[in-house]
């Protein structure tokens, strides 16, 4: 399989539904040759490529109710509401460990995006560029805004890759992928509402005017990505796999019988169209 793209949306919590689809993909040996992922798109791609199923569930559904993980102890203690230091140190390196060896020996290639909050833009880096920093990278990816710190990295203050190209389908395209299968984590004809938060950006981040203009403008971004993916889609162009209806799982869900069924949604969805989709890349 050459010149294919996999290319996974952030959305938080609601990634469970992506863990589920990339747990089918990885019962049928399925593995795709480039991977690009946004904030929590890139967390559970990482599981994905160093071949450990389960690790996305076991993470996201049965560590949720730790304190430690998503809680206003978080926010009272260190100013955000993810446990980042618990989620990108005390899981991959001593509760549930990460296959490093077998991620890095992986013939895939993956790209992590993120915002540069001096630009706006987003940036985004390759096994190449992030060698062992890659968790680093992935949790500047996945840092919320008014959520999570700011991430340095080789001079550069990086935040959640959503806001700068929640849906990078573009740049999968620019690098030369003339197939792209999508995992999306909203619904058919889901569109974003201007924020009603701008003030409380222009306060936060008040020197990094790019970042505020990026936050201000994601829903204009996010809205034309999604409007050009489903002309792509009607082509026949890219292969879309998504929650077929609107989520009750939110971007900070804890209720774990909620999370399980939507990893079981996407799980499941993935096994439906499978055939689908072979039949898409075949051709």
């Amino acid at each position: 399989m050459e010149n294919v793209g996999l290319v996974l949306e952030g959305g938080g919590m609601r990634g469970v539904f992506t863990a589920g689809v990339l747990d089918y993909f990885m019962d049928q040996d399925l593995y795709f040759p480039y991977v690009i992922g946004m904030s929590s798109g890139a967390c559970v791609a990482s599981s994905y490529l160093s071949r450990q199923r389960d690790r996305n569930k076991i993470v996201n559904i049965d560590y949720v109710l730790h304190p430690d993980f998503i809680s206003v102890k978080n926010v009272l203690r260190k100013g955000q509401i993810f446990g980042m230091d618990f989620i990108f140190d005390e899981l991959p390196n001593r509760l549930v460990p990460f296959d490093f060896s077998t991620f890095h020996q992986a013939e895939e290639q993956f790209i992590v995006g993120a915002a540069d909050c001096e630009t706006g833009e987003p940036v985004y880096f390759d096994k190449e560029t992030y060698g062992e920093d890659f968790l680093l990278l992935i949790r500047a990816s996945s840092s919320l805004p008014f959520m999570a710190p700011i991430v340095e990295y080789k001079g550069k203050k990086l935040l959640d890759g959503g806001i700068a190209d929640p849906l990078p389908i573009k740049r999968s395209l620019a690098d030369g992928n003339q197939k792209n299968v999508l995992v999306l984590t909203r619904n058919y004809g889901h569109r974003k509402k201007k924020p009603k938060y701008i003030w409380a950006a222009k306060r936060a981040y008040r020197q990094y005017g790019g970042l505020v203009k990026a936050i201000m403008t994601r829903h204009e971004k996010y809205n034309e990505a999604i409007s050009y993916i489903e002309k792509l889609e009607k082509e026949n162009k890219v292969f879309v796999i998504r929650p077929e209806e609107p989520l009750k799982v939110s971007r900070v869900e804890r209720n774990k019988e909620r999370l399980e069924e939507l990893y079981e949604q996407g799980y499941n969805h993935a096994k439906r169209m499978f055939k689908d989709l072979m039949d898409y890349l075949e051709k």
